[in-house]
């Protein structure tokens, strides 16, 4: 069992942790100390109190004797007190202070011991009211203490709020910290396994090696086999990535660390790296243990591109970190990098060189009964009714990702519900098929002629996908608006592919410009609605010409690279570029050709397939193939 974690001077990680035992809480700190509060509370109070003293003594005048002997002649004293030979009074109307401007009604004086007067009987006399309670209110020391301390305590209020608010991490916000994640604290029960991944048993071969050299650490050593640093997942977005790595973790029962690259990179240089090395720490101590850092390319790109200003700093300061510790493992310490990324050919090259990410696997979207798998995993939770057929879902979704399976799954499940159903049936599940293959019904009203414009459109696309010889099959067909589209016609293959055939692709940029096409032999016109066709007819014929050999005047090489993010410009040579176009150009026009001579051929099936959509809104494979007079089986060979 892993030892406990020793506890931690600041708790501002940017990772989250599955399985590692929890670190005792922070002993929460003064910002200063306790001592500077102390001293700030000690002043506070001096000054409070000398504020009090002024305040209460600047009202009472002290009167000279002979002042208050003459007031008490002139019959203008009201009241006095005496306590010894201290005197207190109020006169009857107020006068000006002796050599001052104030006014005073209440005084204070003091009686000589030598004073043989007999104020008494001149007290008697005016009428004077000899009173046993003070005519002027002191007010006591206690009171004196009470209204001092209470500045002090605000300020051990607020001084404590802001250190509460700098414990969590909001007060050091200008120096980039955040507040932490809370750990994730999982039972044994709940963690995730390789049951709860489907669809890639390759993948979960090769990932077996680390759960097996996780378990058994001493056979490998004995062996004299080590274990690689770290485990690259590389694949397209959705395919499961972090679920494996969280699965290697369940299945080995480690502690797994994980974190998102990009929660590395702050606004001050070096914050980052001084993550990655606690990130590391706090690993070693309870290994053996998974380290996970999902989307690593945010920090793992090429070094040398960038001028060295700005960000770039910083994000090649935290490569550095991150290759430094990879190499400071021993294959001792049971300690394991797993990482994700969607785009592997951006890394840089230390960090997939033999012991670091020296193990890369593909990650790829699953086949057909993976597919199946995945559906059955994902609605483990939901009532399924006994008409639901998983493997013909699974045969309708081809190229589809877990993630995107599971979205499926949970629309089905909402469906049913604003359907007030208790269980999910065939139905809902089709229909959520088409929202998340096709977009959303928007209630459009289209004119007649527009409407009949989109019936031929979709009709080019359906018609010439089912002429093309080994094009995917035509599944659905409708001028329902949806999303963007005012049609929409979708095709899927009846399996899995991997390669494609030229002629495949020419069939492809065909269908894709049927709806083009129908509309220039029907309508003699050219529309806006052809947009998204066109962009994949381009991108498709820049493909065949410029990264897959298909043009012999550019031959078997890559002319445009694949990634997309690189300036179009500066890939190749200027006369390459314009060659490409030239190939781009004639492919296109040749397969425009073939469409607008195909379409004039059959069109009398253009005619009636239009015609039963513009009275059914939407047809279904058999119906779109009975109403163009196709049969379907001549579709079967590919």
């Amino acid at each position: 069992m892993p030892n406990p974690v020793p506890p931690r001077d600041r708790t501002d990680q940017p990772w989250r942790s599955e399985g590692a035992p929890a670190p005792p809480p922070p002993k929460r700190k003064m910002p200063g100390g306790w001592g500077s509060l102390i001293l700030a509370a000690l002043v506070v109070y001096l000054v409070t109190n000398l504020i009090l003293s002024f305040l209460d003594e600047g009202n009472e005048p002290t009167l000279s004797y002979t002042e208050f002997s003459k007031q008490v002649t002139a019959g203008n004293v009201e009241k006095i007190y005496s306590k010894g030979d201290a005197i207190q009074g109020q006169l009857k109307s107020s006068q000006t202070v002796p050599g001052g401007s104030d006014k005073y009604t209440k005084f204070t004086t003091q009686r000589p011991t030598f004073a043989d007067d007999d104020l008494w009987s001149q007290l008697t006399k005016q009428n004077v009211t000899v009173t046993a309670e003070p005519v002027v209110e002191h007010r006591s020391f206690l009171a004196n203490l009470l209204i001092s301390l209470a500045p002090m305590l605000l300020l051990v209020v607020l001084w404590l709020f802001i250190a509460r608010r700098m414990s969590a991490g909001l007060g050091g916000g200008m120096l980039g910290r955040k507040a932490p994640p809370k750990p994730v604290e999982l039972t044994e029960d709940k963690r995730t396994t390789f049951e709860d991944v489907a669809g890639i048993d390759e993948v979960e071969g090769e990932l077996n090696d680390v759960v097996d050299f996780l378990k058994n650490p001493s056979a490998y050593r004995k062996m004299g086999a080590r274990m690689p640093g770290g485990v690259l997942l590389a694949g397209p977005p959705g395919t499961g990535k972090t679920l494996l790595a969280r699965a290697v973790a369940g299945e080995a029962g480690v502690p797994f660390f994980s974190a998102s690259a990009s929660e590395f990179i702050e606004m001050i240089v070096g914050v980052g790296a001084s993550r990655v090395r606690e990130l590391f720490a706090e690993a070693r101590k309870v290994a053996p243990a998974i380290i996970f850092i999902d989307e690593i390319d945010t920090i793992g790109r090429a070094r040398g591109g960038g001028s060295g200003m700005g960000g770039h700093d910083e994000r090649e300061q935290t490569l550095n970190q991150i290759l430094t510790e990879m190499d400071g493992f021993s294959g001792s310490e049971g300690v394991v990098v797993i990482a994700a990324t969607n785009r592997a050919d951006v890394l840089d090259p230390a960090l997939t060189r033999p012991g670091r990410f020296d193990r890369i696997v593909q990650v790829s979207p699953p086949d057909r009964g993976g597919r199946e798998s995945i559906l059955k995993i994902h609605t483990r939770e939901i009532p399924m009714a006994r008409d639901v057929d998983l493997a013909q879902l699974a045969r309708t979704t081809p190229g589809m990702t877990g993630a995107e399976l599971a979205n499926l799954a949970n629309e089905a499940a909402l469906l049913a519900v604003k359907r007030r159903q208790s269980e999910v049936t065939q139905s809902d599940l089709s229909d959520a098929l088409e929202k998340v293959q096709l977009g959303a019904e928007r209630p459009l009203v289209m004119p007649e002629e527009e409407r009949r414009r989109t019936a031929y459109h979709e009709s080019g696309h359906a018609l010439l996908g089912m002429l093309q010889p080994g094009a995917d099959p035509v599944r659905k067909i409708t001028i329902v608006p949806r999303g963007r589209a005012l049609g929409v016609t979708l095709s899927t293959p009846d399996a899995d592919k991997y390669a494609y055939t030229e002629d495949y692709l020419r069939g492809r940029i065909i269908g894709a410009l049927g709806g083009m096409a129908a509309e220039h032999v029907v309508f003699d016109v050219i529309t806006t609605g052809a947009e998204n066709d066109l962009e994949q007819v381009t991108n498709l014929a820049r493909g065949m010409v410029a990264r897959w050999g298909m043009s012999k005047k550019i031959g078997p090489l890559t002319a445009l690279p694949g990634d997309s993010q690189q300036a179009y410009g500066l890939a190749a040579a200027p006369e390459t570029l314009d060659a490409v176009a030239t190939e781009m150009r004639r492919i296109v026009d040749e397969c425009y050709a073939v469409a607008c001579r195909l379409l004039r051929e059959h069109r009398p099936k253009l005619d009636t397939l239009a015609e039963a959509l513009l009275k059914n809104e939407t047809l279904e494979e058999e119906a779109a193939y009975r109403a163009a007079g196709i049969p379907r089986l001549a579709k079967t060979d590919s």
